[in-house]
């Protein structure tokens, strides 16, 4: 008889079973990746400039987000996210004041996909920091074409005043812990950085899965 697959084998049990978040092998629990996977996954050296990023872009890392943005599969956000909070646990001191934010869809794109895979890790984080998410603090007014391929000063542009504070006093005299997926040339994280600390933010820190480019 053919072999289920993995999220059919969990279902059948009543459950989802845990699969690797890159090519779905079976795993133990609170595992993100397979042994096969495992080896193609490389820690950022250091700390960046401007925030943590927990892995270059690039192997199983890369497949996983893959899935989680254009497959339809949310529940990839949870070991990612996951991985992103012990990356920035030993780096966070004073979480008093902190609040995590997602980077925002456009409403267009979060209709098409579902989901914003950047609000989900960010659930994950400021659940494992124990520390206040706030989903709709930023929106996305303009629908910007993707930026992957597109030269830095093309995706400045691209953001020039294409996000907004919700609601600015909630935001004023806190410190912004900014989730997103990919950090490439940072267009779009300091877009909302320069959006969050024109609304009063004390402070923004980027914190991203994936860095590409490193």
């Amino acid at each position: 008889m053919r072999a289920l697959a993995p999220q059919v084998r969990g279902l059948v049990a009543g459950r989802l079973a845990p699969s690797c978040a890159s090519c779905e092998a079976g795993v133990s629990p609170l595992t993100a990746f397979c042994a096969s996977c495992s080896p193609t996954m490389q820690s950022i050296r250091g700390k960046p400039p401007r925030g943590t990023a927990a892995f270059v872009y690039g192997g199983a890392v890369a497949r996983a987000i893959g899935r989680l943005r254009s497959e339809g599969r949310p529940e990839v956000a949870r070991p990612l996210g996951d991985l992103l909070w012990q990356a920035l646990a030993p780096r966070t001191g004073d979480l008093g004041s902190v609040v995590a934010v997602p980077v925002p869809l456009h409403p267009r794109r979060l209709a098409e996909r579902g989901y914003n895979q950047s609000a989900l890790l960010a659930g994950r984080v400021a659940r494992r920091l124990g520390v206040p998410l706030w989903p709709s603090a930023l929106a996305r007014t303009r629908d910007t074409p993707p930026q992957a391929t597109l030269p830095r000063q093309v995706r400045l542009a691209n953001v020039i005043d294409a996000f907004v504070a919700r609601q600015p006093e909630h935001v004023c005299g806190r410190e912004i812990l900014l989730i997103d997926d990919i950090w490439t040339t940072g267009a779009t994280l300091e877009a909302c950085e320069k959006v969050l600390l024109a609304a009063g933010a004390t402070r923004v820190s980027w914190g991203v899965v994936a860095r590409a480019g490193y």
